[in-house]
């Protein structure tokens, strides 16, 4: 009997425990809902301050004074340092940042701007408009090596008005004329007396935005802290730290041991080496079409590519779809020009060029090209052979060029692929005109304006039309489209722009990729908007039970 009674009361007992923990687990429903996470380890409801974000680049900044550089990662970084008097939201709407409040009169011939009283340089020198004068009369100097004085040179008339006011005229309506005054403000106190192109402020700048420089580690990192100063509020992060890695792959093995906590992934990466449980669980995925279009641009100063008619066989010798799926498997769309697909300024009447190497044969032959005995093209003795230049640790553009050199040998093309460190990229090559082609991609802007990258006038040193391209047409069109604000009327001259581009082929425009950032699912207040997930990263934070 009392082995019976032992018996039931064990099955009473184990009834007990498990109604008990039935009614426990119904109570932590919430608890379920966190992941199962003790109280103490919770992620709180509001941001905590503290923590450092780590990011890779593969490309150190060359200058941190935001006019005299051309390079995405001097851009980046300068982008945190800086304020300006307006700014994107992420709509891409412009509001007021450094301005309390402006205004657009006289049909869009004068800008008037009220500047916020309470901002105050890192050094706690207050930022006033004789800082926006001083960086205006410093863009329209032409002792300025910039490549972005034209639209500074559309002003008319320049007035400060008061300590912390200003306007500005202009001849005739123009379009881009906002976004001239979404370029960083310099501080005139710390530079008034420096010589710009020879200045300590290069490496060590005095900025008003979200974080400040603490430490730059030439070749190895650059570490930014929040800056206390801030006028919009103090960041929550502590410091965002950029390490220089020039290798795509390695800043993926680093992301992967825990040493980087944001990156952009390849393809490859994307698609086939961050599935599963152990990836999904800490990071978290995004997937939308990049701001950026990437291209193989031709010296138009070399023999080969004078002719328009050569550069057009190219283009028929290029197969872009097979580029998107050997080189994006598949995740980019080809494009004609340089603007982001189905975007209102899109000239949606053009398509890119078919893969017909019999067309690409028959120009060449035209042109007075015949293939010689080891099946390379010949004319007066010179064989159609030329190097393509790639910027180190970026093996997506080494397998278009890989597979561009495959295609091109069928119509008789040789080319030798170099690659080059970023920094040597820029400064040596690319400043320099010193390449036959290149490889590289450039950012498609919120406006369609891009004057300072195709206009004649910008073929200068370390101006941003390398290439040398000039056509008198182009120039009319870029001017008249930027004076006008009217959008029916500035697609009519875009889209004939466009057509010119597509006939004349001084890039050949490959293909838009689609963006493959990943962060770490620690990271709070990410936010993915038409604009991308980087538009808020001063409101990233980080939950204390992760900060080391």
């Amino acid at each position: 009997m009392n082995k019976v009674l032992n018996k039931s009361m064990y099955c009473f007992l184990a009834f007990v425990f498990l109604l008990s923990l039935s009614l426990l687990t119904a109570c932590n429903d919430t608890e379920k809902q966190e992941g199962a996470l003790p109280k103490e380890l919770r992620i709180p409801q509001e941001p905590e301050y503290g923590g450092r974000l780590i990011l890779a680049s593969i490309g150190e900044p060359s200058n941190l004074i935001p006019p005299l550089s051309t390079d995405s990662a001097s851009h980046e970084v300068a982008g945190f340092l800086y304020t300006s008097l307006l700014e994107y939201d992420k709509n891409y709407n412009i509001v007021p940042l450094a301005a309390e409040k402006y205004e657009i009169l006289e049909g869009g011939r004068l800008l008037k701007f009220k500047l916020r009283e309470d901002i105050l340089w890192q050094d706690g020198e207050p930022l006033t408009a004789d800082d926006v004068t001083f960086t205006y009369n410093l863009m329209i100097d032409p002792k300025t090596p910039t490549a972005y004085a034209a639209d500074y040179l559309n002003v008319a008339e320049y007035k400060q008005t008061g300590k912390y006011s200003l306007e500005v005229r202009y001849d005739t309506p123009y379009a881009r004329a906002p976004i001239t005054w979404m370029r960083s403000i310099l501080p005139k106190h710390k530079l008034e007396n420096e010589d710009i192109t020879n200045t300590s402020f290069a490496r060590n700048p005095v900025g008003a935005g979200p974080f400040k420089l603490k430490k730059w580690n030439a070749g190895s990192s650059v570490i930014l802290e929040a800056n206390d100063k801030y006028f919009k509020g103090r960041p929550y992060l502590d410091e965002i730290v950029y390490r220089i890695i020039p290798d795509v792959t390695t800043i993926f093995l680093e992301a992967k041991a825990g040493q980087v906590d944001y990156l952009s992934l390849t393809t490859q990466q994307y698609l086939r080496q961050t599935e599963g449980a152990e990836w999904s669980e800490k990071w978290t995925k995004f997937k939308y079409l990049a701001n950026g279009y990437t291209y193989i641009g031709f010296n138009l100063s070399h023999p080969f590519f004078r002719n328009p008619k050569i550069r057009e066989a190219l283009s028929y010798a290029t197969d872009r779809e097979a580029l998107i799926k050997g080189a994006l498997l598949g995740l980019g769309e080809a494009t004609v020009g340089p603007y982001k697909p189905e975007t209102w300024v899109y000239n949606k009447g053009l398509a890119p060029y078919a893969y017909e190497p019999e067309k690409a044969r028959k120009i060449f032959a035209d042109e007075g090209w015949i293939v010689g005995e080891d099946g390379i093209l010949q004319k007066d003795g010179v064989r159609f052979a030329f190097t393509v230049l790639v910027n180190q640790g970026n093996k997506e553009r080494e397998n278009v060029v890989t597979i561009l050199q495959q295609y091109w040998r069928k119509v008789g093309v040789d080319i030798t692929i170099r690659t080059v460190e970023w920094a040597t990229f820029i400064n040596e090559f690319v400043h320099n005109g010193r390449f036959d082609a290149l490889i590289l991609a450039w950012n498609i802007l919120e406006d369609p304006d891009i004057y300072d990258v195709w206009h004649s006038s910008a073929i200068k040193d370390k101006g941003l039309n390398f290439v040398g391209y000039k056509n008198e047409e182009v120039d009319q069109l870029l001017e008249k489209a930027r004076s006008t604000t009217n959008q029916e009327e500035r697609k009519q001259y875009y889209d004939r722009f466009q057509e010119i581009l597509h006939a004349e082929q001084p890039y050949l425009f490959l293909y838009v990729p689609y963006a493959l950032p990943m962060v770490k699912k620690e990271f709070q207040g990410v936010e993915l908007s038409i604009s991308g997930i980087g538009h808020n990263m001063d409101k990233w934070w980080l939950p204390k039970i992760y900060q080391k």
